[in-house]
């Protein structure tokens, strides 16, 4: 049997399955996700050393001292830390090959969901880190068709479908027909654009400083809420500019709205822009079938009803949204039915 690691290689987190390959039809029993991590690594800049990954190193991150940093190698769904991100990719198989699903003496294929604008030379450094980290074959697949596999969109049929997938990094929109990308776009806004946006805000309206992770609880906390007033309050903890002492304020969901408004336009106008550039019987089925939301940014609160009034088409949320990538690398590794997207999408090496 075929030893198989999908893996979510994304910005904000990294996620990890395994499964196995039957040697009758090809047919997975199970994929497990047995990994779930931040994509934050904790670094000695004394001596180089990495001391933490995921979780523990994301725990330090606004809290260390000056030699110590915790910083994501990745940046807008790219390796922007070669080294770093070897030796993150490296711990991240190392765990999954010392699970009882894994033997830790094979080298299996390995499926990456990478962004679908990024360049021969981003898939290099992916290709590469993976290759380091001990793995076989490696296979790199585009995030939006990963994810419309993983929330079970009829991929290889004659029928248009279409995948927002909001990331940490990036956004990835795509409409798939016959296990190929027809028309996509990818645009470098996505949640850590939001985050900042809040971030912004605050600095501007308030004199307050708050942390990337304050930034994200506020964000899902009251996020773009359209179906109410906004009259939800939030109290916020930083840094007041002006005196440099510790401030507290209340914010309302009409603010966050507001703080948040130029990166979610992006994000609609992205959509807008494909489906303009997507052929007339493709876009009857998606009016038809509507548009499917994925990633961690799909679980803000109601901004599928923002898309959908924008573009006057239906829009649902996957079941799983934050797994749709990693379940989709893994299906395709070990359902021969998916084949094909393999031939049309896979950027292959092997060792």
């Amino acid at each position: 049997m075929t030893q198989t690691i999908g893996i979510d290689l994304g910005t904000a987190n990294t996620l990890v399955c395994v499964g196995e390959q039957t040697s009758k039809n090809g047919v997975p029993y199970k994929l497990n996700i047995i990994l779930n991590e931040p994509s934050v690594v904790a670094v000695d800049y004394r001596s180089g050393d990495v001391l933490a990954v995921g979780s523990e190193a994301r725990k330090m991150i606004g809290r260390t001292p000056d030699y110590l940093r915790a910083i994501r190698p990745l940046k807008d769904g790219v390796i922007a830390d070669f080294d770093y991100a070897s030796q993150m990719i490296s711990e991240f198989i190392k765990r999954a090959t010392s699970s009882n699903l894994l033997s830790p003496l094979s080298k299996p294929k390995l499926a990456i969901g990478v962004p679908s604008g990024i360049t021969s030379v981003e898939k290099r450094a992916v290709r590469e880190a993976a290759e380091s980290a001990g793995a076989g074959q490696v296979y790199l697949i585009d995030e939006p068709m990963a994810a419309g596999i993983g929330a079970c969109l009829p991929v290889s049929e004659p029928v248009g479908s279409m995948v927002v997938d909001i990331g940490g990094g990036t956004t990835e929109i795509a409409v798939i027909s016959l296990s190929g990308i027809v028309v996509s776009e990818s645009i470098r806004v996505a949640g850590d654009e939001l985050n900042d946006a809040i971030i912004q805000y605050l600095k501007k309206v308030y004199n307050l400083a708050i942390g990337e992770r304050t930034a994200e609880e506020i964000k899902f906390a009251l996020g773009p809420d359209f179906g109410n007033n906004g009259d939800d309050k939030f109290e916020v903890r930083g840094l007041n500019l002006i005196n440099g002492l510790p401030r507290t304020v209340s914010i309302s969901q009409m603010e966050v709205r507001e703080a948040m408004v130029e990166p979610l336009t992006s994000i609609i106008e992205a959509v807008k822009r494909t489906l303009e550039r997507t052929p007339p019987e493709l876009a009857a089925d998606i009016f038809e079938r509507g548009i499917t939301l994925a990633g961690g940014g799909a679980m803000l609160d109601s901004l599928d009803v923002a898309i959908r009034n924008e573009v006057e088409v239906p829009v649902y949320i996957a079941e799983n949204p934050l797994e749709c990538v990693v379940i989709g690398t893994g299906r395709v590794l070990v359902d021969k039915t998916l084949k094909r997207v393999l031939d049309h999408q896979a950027d292959t090496v092997a060792q």
